[in-house]
């Protein structure tokens, strides 16, 4: 069986068969992404008492971007927060990152090595990432995956100074701000009314503003991650979407697309057809726009193979 862990922490940097060991070191990282990894583990121990005999595998979002170079890794830290907390850049969505890679790369008729890619996730999660010569070089996703874009019910990057202004000044607990930055931000927040963009433009078209301002934040903040995500490239083979926003919401697709002619990327895009990677701009477009259906099941069930294969 394969598990998706989406925190692996500074220990777990690759996919792994799970022992007793394994399986306390997944209690040490479970705090770094409260709302998946300690529900995952719960998963993760019924299913190993229900299949005693069978062997599990635990695979990391966060292994996609183990080889992140330093100068996108690091944050300017004191050093003992580094050194003696870890405190470093993760990145995230890794498993639906490396599907959609490969998809990518079949759908051009060209190796993963061979591109340079922005691949954005969009979904209740939502991160961008950097891909050069098949490997990801940069992510919005930090430390854990609270940082980057907006997201359904999430904040994304917000001033720190401004958090500890609400702690020091307001009297804001931390737990309080834990708990609306991870449950009750986002487009939620913005809206006030629904967390799911296919509710907000809907709500739009019939004159809600602040269904309008979610999607122009969202839609915003969509265009800065992909800018910054190209900053790590030297050019542009495509800009790929995946996630079930990405894969379902042409609107969004559109809004983002259509603010990004500085990198040669226009509207018009085509609806997705059908449930397979396709090329959704204009034949010849300088840069295509790719959008592949979410893969994170089919690419824990590679993983998982793999790794037994050379047990």
């Amino acid at each position: 069986m394969g598990h998706r862990i989406v925190h692996g922490g500074s220990e777990l940097r690759s996919h792994t068969l799970l022992d007793d060991d394994v399986r306390a070191r997944l209690d040490r990282v479970a705090d770094l992404a409260p709302l998946h990894v300690p529900q995952a583990l719960t998963v993760l121990d019924a299913a190993r008492d229900l299949l005693p005999g069978v062997p599990h595998v635990a695979c990391f979002d966060t292994v996609f971007h183990a080889g992140l170079p330093v100068a996108a890794r690091e944050y300017a830290v004191p050093s003992s927060w580094r050194d003696e907390y870890g405190l470093r850049r993760y990145g995230f969505h890794g498993l639906s990152y490396a599907w959609a890679l490969a998809r990518t790369a079949e759908l051009l008729g060209r190796r993963p090595e061979q591109l340079h890619l922005v691949i954005v996730h969009l979904g209740g999660g939502c991160s961008a990432c950097a891909v050069r010569d098949g490997r990801s070089v940069d992510t919005t996703m930090g430390f854990t995956p609270l940082e980057g874009l907006v997201m359904s019910r999430r904040s994304g990057s917000v001033d720190p100074g401004a958090l500890t202004w609400l702690i020091t000044r307001k009297n804001v607990s931390a737990n309080e701000i834990e708990d609306a930055l991870n449950h009750r931000s986002g487009l939620l927040a913005l809206s006030g009314t629904s967390d799911d963009t296919r509710d907000l433009v809907r709500s739009r078209a019939a004159g809600d503003e602040r269904a309008a301002l979610a999607l122009d934040v969202f839609t915003h903040q969509c265009r800065r991650g992909i800018a910054g995500m190209a900053a790590s490239l030297s050019r542009l083979d495509a800009l790929v979407f995946t996630g079930e926003i990405g894969e379902d919401q042409p609107e969004v697709r559109e809004e983002v697309c259509a603010g990004l002619s500085v990198f040669g990327l226009t509207g018009g895009l085509r609806p997705l057809v059908a449930e397979r990677p396709e090329i959704i701009s204009e034949p010849g477009a300088r840069v295509p726009v790719v959008v592949v259906p979410t893969g994170e099941a089919q690419q824990i069930n590679i993983e998982t193979r793999a790794l037994l294969a050379h047990r």
